[in-house]
């Protein structure tokens, strides 16, 4: 194990967590916008809200051996993101007949985005980049000060 692995750790978490937010103020940016994607119709669709899937990041064989032999595994390597993932919840519906995307009813698609859940995530995502910012800086002065020693 490298002196930098909690760094590395904490780093992965930083680059998740960016995504994260970029993820969540696309998604509030969005929030009204009714012509997002053509579907297989060729009719304009609303935004679809996005979210973000993580995994941790060692996959080695190693680590799949250790589980199956019921061995305590190395420490984690952090996280990244796996993918970015369509919400499938429908769409919400607005009467508004004089919408020019109006359907034949009056009715106005609009995005499954909730900006109040978005504004949540992102300040959820804000406080992990913080509380990982903080872990680097803690691992930053235990090794300055491990450096001292020889001094």
């Amino acid at each position: 194990m490298s002196i930098f692995h909690a760094i590395n750790t904490s780093a992965s978490a930083l680059t998740a967590q960016r995504l994260r937010m970029d993820i969540a103020s696309s998604n509030i940016a969005n929030a009204n916008s009714t012509r997002a994607t053509i579907n297989e119709n060729g009719e304009w669709e609303p935004y679809r809200r996005k979210m973000v899937v993580f995994e941790p990041k060692d996959n080695s064989f190693q680590s799949f051996l250790n589980t199956a032999a019921n061995r305590p595994s190395t420490p984690g390597q952090g996280v990244e993101v796996s993918a970015i993932v369509e919400d499938e919840e429908p769409f919400k519906q607005m009467y508004n007949p004089a919408h020019p995307d109006a359907n034949d009813n009056g009715y106005v698609l609009l995005p499954n985005v909730n900006p109040l859940q978005e504004m949540v995530d992102l300040m959820s995502a804000t406080r992990s980049h913080e509380a990982n910012v903080t872990a680097i800086n803690a691992t930053k002065g235990m090794l300055m000060k491990a450096l001292e020693i020889g001094k």
